[in-house]
């Protein structure tokens, strides 16, 4: 526990150094008389935006180098892509044409099942006595008819050498066309690596000539940072040595009341000379409060009059209306009762002049015809 309260201690004796030196640097900023002005600092002001250039600067020279690192990048990918897709151009190629010589459709064991020109090489069943496609089960050779023995024997060796040989020139064509393809990627994987080298070189180049102006740069801006250090420092001992002149001099020390006054005006005031209201200030102040708070009675007590008045005047229109609609519904009624018993003597001297009409016209008609009609009716 001693241990954690001397760390607290410790920290809040920091923090209340911290906030001793930050108002001492805040009054040797104001207190100046030779360029104090108001509301703003402009020496400040000056290192800032100077600050913001060197960091504006060098967010720039970062931000090249980045866009060219990443068109460096962007470069070696597409040369790297174009390797690649010359590669499978050529493998695919190479595949291409060993099928094309080396696995042809007719060189498979299998092709005389799926020939489609199998009708058309087709022959008949015997051309000659010699024919060697005449087998047992054809009934057209039997055993010792074989004369073109060593016809046959001589043809076939023949046919077994010209295949040889021409096995032997597809081989060498195949292997010809290999050499020339691997001749042929190795030159151009010679030249997309010469590029490289080159491209790599010449980022090579920019790179040191942009850390060589980036040096450059940085010593420039040190060596006017030393100038104005050393010109800040030679003009904060005189800004001192001023400063305590004024200081001893001055009306702070000697709480003069008349330093407080603002020159905006007397009724404005400085806040870091200001000692405090005198009686009469005070006395104002409680005055104005208390007429605050009186006013604000004031206001509550119309807003609550004008707020009954206002719900009196609602609930009487309410009533008028709900009278209006009473009176209103009533005249309906009695509109309504009228015009039925306006209905029900119309109707009823409908009634007595339809039956009137009925026996005039019954009075006035022949029997012969009112027995036709009855009859036609009835069917």
């Amino acid at each position: 526990m001693s241990r954690l309260g001397l760390q607290r201690d410790l920290r809040e004796a920091a923090a209340l150094e911290r906030r001793r030196q930050r108002e001492l640097q805040r009054q040797s900023r104001i207190f100046n008389a030779r360029v104090r002005t108001i509301g703003v600092d402009k020496d400040a002001l000056d290192t800032q935006v100077k600050d913001r250039k060197i960091q504006e600067a060098a967010e720039k020279a970062r931000n090249e180098e980045l866009a060219n690192e990443m068109k460096q990048n962007d470069k070696i990918m597409c040369m790297l892509e174009e390797r690649q897709k010359n590669d499978i151009r050529n493998i695919n190629k190479a595949i291409n044409e060993f099928q094309k010589n080396f696995q042809k459709p007719e060189t498979r064991r299998e092709f005389d099942l799926s020939d489609p020109q199998a009708l058309k090489k087709d022959k008949p069943a015997r051309l000659s006595d010699n024919d060697p496609r005449c087998t047992v089960s054809g009934l057209q050779k039997f055993m010792g008819e074989d004369l073109n023995y060593d016809q046959r024997m001589k043809f076939q060796k023949e046919q077994l050498r010209e295949w040889s040989l021409q096995q032997q020139r597809e081989w060498k064509n195949a292997l010809a066309d290999q050499k020339f393809a691997d001749d042929l990627y190795d030159k151009n994987r010679i030249e997309l690596d010469q590029k490289t080298m080159e491209q790599q070189r010449k980022e090579e180049e920019n790179r040191r000539a942009v850390c060589a102006a980036t040096k450059d740069f940085n010593r420039t801006q040190a060596a006017e940072l030393a100038d104005r250090k050393k010109m800040e420092k030679h003009q904060k001992m005189k800004d001192d040595m001023d400063e305590i002149s004024s200081l001893l001099q001055g009306d702070l020390l000697s709480e003069n009341p008349e330093q407080a006054v603002s020159s905006f005006g007397r009724h404005r005031v400085i806040t870091d000379r200001w000692k405090g209201m005198n009686q009469d200030q005070l006395m104002a102040i409680r005055y104005s409060q208390q007429q605050q708070v009186l006013e604000k009675l004031r206001l509550k007590e119309e807003e609550r009059r004008r707020d009954a008045e206002w719900d009196r005047q609602s609930i009487q229109v309410a009533r008028a209306q709900l009278v209006l609609e009473r009176h209103q519904q009533r005249q309906n009624q009695e509109r309504r009762r009228a015009l039925d018993n306006i209905n029900a003597k119309l109707s009823q001297e409908q009634k007595s002049k339809n039956i009137y009409l009925k026996e005039e016209a019954y009075s006035n008609f022949p029997t012969s015809q009112y027995y036709a009609q009855f009859n036609t009716t009835s069917r």
